[in-house]
């Protein structure tokens, strides 16, 4: 089955869409081929604003309406706490949102942006997706990351490039409680090092500090502008360090 192929059998949904290159390519191919989407974008403390600001400019481009649903996740006992399985019980409520919002306009079904790469047994949200009965189109056509981004520069869509984007809630180690203050400040410490020119990175909060991690293309410029890295992040974060072992896109 090919996405024009879902999108002609199912002409209306909800479309969960979060401003990454997935769910992207998923509302390009709604407004293509189907006559009755909506998109959905769920806002919480986890999504930095210009996700938000991205999706927006995507949904337009694509001619697709889009709704913004507030989803106060830290309210959850088991998102606050960060258990290994965090991810799970926020997928459930930001899913449950979404799903009620679409029964409410009457859309038949809800998909999401998991593709083919996506490995289902290192993602606890992927269970929730199950239980909920969102479907999936990008992982049920066979299409992975890599087709995701050249179906996503020949459909002329800014993010065919667009590095993957993990919530900020993974800037917080596993077991450590989750706290709107902290969230705020690794948003606020990516944001400034953006501004410096860094692309496709973490800061994550460790031991009263931070550690930063960069790809290996980008080891040299953050090791040659650590001065500049550093100061802009120790009103925010306190000390940092720069983790000499480059990490890989995807984390």
């Amino acid at each position: 089955m090919e996405l024009k192929d879902f999108f002609t059998e199912h002409p209306r949904g909800a479309l969960a869409l979060s401003g990454g290159a997935d769910s992207a390519l998923l509302c390009w191919a709604a407004g293509r081929w189907g006559s009755g989407w909506q998109a959905f974008f769920v806002h919480s403390v986890f999504q930095p604003a210009f996700e938000r600001s991205d999706a927006r400019a995507l949904a337009q481009q694509c001619g697709v309406p889009l709704t913004v649903l507030e989803a106060d996740v830290l309210s959850l006992p088991a998102v606050a706490a960060n258990p290994p399985d965090r991810c799970y019980h926020c997928k459930q409520a930001i899913f449950s949102a979404i799903l009620e919002a679409a029964k409410a306009a009457g859309l038949p079904l809800v998909i999401d942006g998991t593709n083919a790469s996506d490995d289902a047994s290192d993602r606890p949200g992927m269970r929730a997706l199950r239980e909920l009965e969102v479907r999936s189109p990008l992982r049920e056509c066979g299409l992975t990351k890599a087709d995701v981004r050249r179906l996503s520069r020949e459909a002329g869509l800014p993010t065919w490039d667009k590095p993957a984007y993990a919530c900020l809630a993974t800037r917080i180690p596993t077991g450590t409680p989750l706290r709107q203050d902290d969230l705020a400040r690794v948003e606020q410490a990516e944001a400034a090092l953006a501004a410096l020119g860094l692309r496709d990175f973490r800061v994550r909060l460790r031991n009263g500090g931070a550690l930063v991690q960069v790809t290996a293309a980008q080891q040299p410029f953050a090791q040659s502008s650590w001065q500049q890295i550093a100061a802009a992040l120790e009103p925010l974060t306190g000390k940092a360090e720069l983790d000499p072992q480059p990490r890989t896109p995807s984390d």
